[in-house]
């Protein structure tokens, strides 16, 4: 469960720093002086080496790149950046830290067994009396600096991530009007539509080859229509009053049984169990096949929405609203609200200089500038892009950054780059989309999360070492017995002998450790924001 969020989290940010240009022309003007007119950044202050590991999925920036040389220059320090690949980060950082050899800045993907351990052996610095002394800082919700506190101690600067645009539900709008069928409002009229898809021919070409949902392995999208159905909201409570997650409680063995009866209809994507997230974008629900399927503001892919556009030109999309639960509840879940966690290593507790020079450097990189501000004449945007034609270009009004293995910019290389945004439809990331049918829907989704509540997931706060080290088989275990469920090769009646086996191999650990901690952290039950 958490994995699985942490790496749709990971897909987000990735497809949406897409960087695909090529600059030149442009002479390499000189960036503003770090102090000249912002009280405390560098200017002619003292020089700090400014140490730092973290870690790449791709090919890493080099060691003498443009962008260090500008960050050099503007902070009036000797950064020093070290990244490893993202498979080898763990045994290279672990075999740091053991070595008492801190880097001043650490980076992590998420707060893990690691991070918790190091922190209660007093290798992170606390930062809690920095949080609302930088106005990026300041942004991040109580709710979210939470999962990087421990003992009361803030121990790391979060990553941005919205935090209300989880993956949501939409539908072929143009297959419903075909059929002359209303937007579903609820899981029978969801059923009825969806197998109507399947047998109704709505695409009108005469040939049976359409169908419902379009779905990949490990039964994703899941199609919850609010966090009551959420496999990985903790929302329920079983019969001990312990908080579960949605993935073993009886919303989710209903669920179950209605993705078993759409899957005997045929409306379901044939033989899911065999297809990545790739093939069932791009041969099913894009390839024009399927007429319901996920889709979020922030990070969809416009070559596979061109795909559907090629197939089918009249195709038009809507969110589908979300289901009023039988408990009377009405919204979805929140993410995490973060995607990687930067630390300071505690050595610096006696060099506040130095503290303050590196939070300036995160800080910087943090600020958000509205859609109207990303070009060369905000003169703190065209800096962190590395100057335009240089480190990005503008093409049809949007920013084109070049490959981040060139170092061009400093962006690539400063420990947080990621814009923290006042609210997550201040990011606007419908406008950024160049396909029409793309940026319509996008924007519906905006509207449709921005007018709802969601649910904080409480887990998303706490820590249970059980769970970071067994969540991976414990998952893999419930996809396996819920898929062969939804194929008709397990009856539904063996749920409850699931949920016991679960239990057994950790489950009842996590459980307990989970509930100590929300206990602990004075816990009050279900918060909707």
């Amino acid at each position: 469960m958490a994995m699985k969020k942490v790496l749709a989290a990971g897909l987000i940010v990735a497809l949406s720093a897409t960087a695909v240009a090529c600059g030149t022309g442009k002479e390499a003007e000189k960036p503003p002086a770090a102090g000249a007119n912002n009280e405390g950044q560098a200017g002619a202050s003292k020089k700090h080496t400014i140490s730092m590991i973290d870690y790449r999925y791709g090919a890493l920036p080099p060691a003498d790149g443009k962008g260090i040389q500008m960050i050099n220059e503007k902070f009036n320090v000797d950064y020093k950046p070290q990244y490893v690949v993202r498979s080898d980060y763990v045994q290279k950082l672990s075999a740091v830290v053991a070595s008492g050899d801190i880097p001043d800045i650490i980076v992590l993907e998420a707060p893990d067994a690691n991070f918790y351990k190091w922190a209660k052996q007093g290798a992170f610095l606390p930062l809690n009396e920095y949080m609302d002394k930088y106005e990026s800082f300041k942004l991040i919700p109580e709710n979210v600096r939470k999962s990087v506190s421990v003992g009361g101690k803030i121990y790391g600067i979060q990553k941005y991530l919205t935090e209300t645009y989880e993956l949501t539900p939409m539908i072929r709008t143009d297959w419903l009007e075909k059929l002359n069928l209303k937007m579903p409002t609820n899981y029978e009229e969801l059923k009825q539509v969806a197998i109507a898809f399947t047998k109704n021919d709505p695409d009108g070409n005469g040939k049976a080859d359409t169908y419902g949902l379009a779905m990949a392995e490990n039964i994703n999208p899941q199609y919850a229509m609010g966090t009551y159905w959420d496999l990985n909201a903790w929302y329920h409570k079983n019969d001990q009053g312990q908080v579960i997650p949605g993935f073993i409680s009886n919303a989710r063995k209903d669920h179950v049984q209605w993705l078993a009866d759409l899957y005997k209809e045929g409306a379901i994507t044939k033989d899911f169990a065999l297809l990545n997230w790739t093939q069932v974008n791009t041969k099913e629900f894009y390839g024009g096949k399927a007429g319901i399927f996920i889709g979020t503001p922030r990070g969809m892919n416009p070559t596979w929405m061109q795909g559907l556009v090629d197939i089918n030109p009249n195709a038009k999309l809507a969110p589908i609203p979300m289901f009023k639960a039988p408990d009377g509840s009405q919204g979805y879940t929140t993410t995490p609200g973060y995607y990687g966690v930067v630390m300071l290593s505690a050595k610096l507790k006696d060099d506040p200089d130095k503290v303050k020079r590196i939070l300036e450097m995160i800080d910087y990189g943090r600020k958000f500038y509205t859609l109207e501000q990303r070009n060369a004449s905000n003169k703190d945007f065209d800096w962190l892009n590395g100057l335009e034609n240089q480190g990005y270009k503008i093409a049809n009004g949007a920013v084109q950054r070049e490959i981040e293995e060139k170092g061009m910019a400093p962006m690539n290389y400063l420990p947080d780059s990621r814009m923290w945004a006042p609210s997550d439809d201040a990011n606007g990331y419908s406008k950024e989309y160049t396909i029409p049918l793309l940026r319509d829907v996008a924007a519906q989704f905006e509207t449709l999360h921005k007018n709802m509540k969601h649910y904080v997931n409480p887990v998303n706060a706490v820590f249970s070492e059980t769970r970071a080290t067994k969540d991976s088989d414990l998952s893999k275990f419930l996809y396996t017995e819920q898929t062969k469920m939804i194929f008709g090769e397990k009856p539904i009646s063996d749920w409850d002998k699931m949920v016991k086996e679960w239990m057994d191999k950790g489950g009842s650990q996590v459980l307990k450790e989970v509930n100590d901690a929300l206990n602990d952290s004075g816990y009050k039950g279900p918060e909707w924001k």
